[in-house]
């Protein structure tokens, strides 16, 4: 499992992942999908730290190698998860599975 934190918002509602290129993210996803390869389970997971987003991208524009990577690890079988977070002063909990995914 690979965990990525996001906080990148350009569009009102959308969160988006890398906020800038990123060759080990890149790295990650390739070993992911190696293991998915091999019969592991392998999920690349990413944890939306804003209250303000509702959906999920991947910043294709920041980094095209990562958005590639990522589509070739779906395809090898990695799943891909992404929760946001609820933010309050009590504490930050993990709230809800988004619905878009890249």
């Amino acid at each position: 499992m690979e965990v990525k934190n996001v906080t990148l918002s350009r569009t009102q509602g959308l969160a988006e992942f890398p906020d800038s290129p990123t060759a080990r993210g890149t790295k990650h996803l390739r070993e992911l999908a190696d293991m998915a390869r091999q019969g592991h389970r392998a999920v690349m997971f990413y944890l939306v730290n804003r209250t303000d987003c509702t959906n999920f991208k991947l910043a294709d524009d920041v980094d095209p190698n990562y958005a590639k990577e990522c589509a070739k690890a779906q395809d090898a079988g990695v799943e891909i998860l992404v929760y946001r977070t609820d933010i309050r002063p009590e504490g930050i909990v993990i709230e809800a599975h988004l619905i878009a995914k890249p």
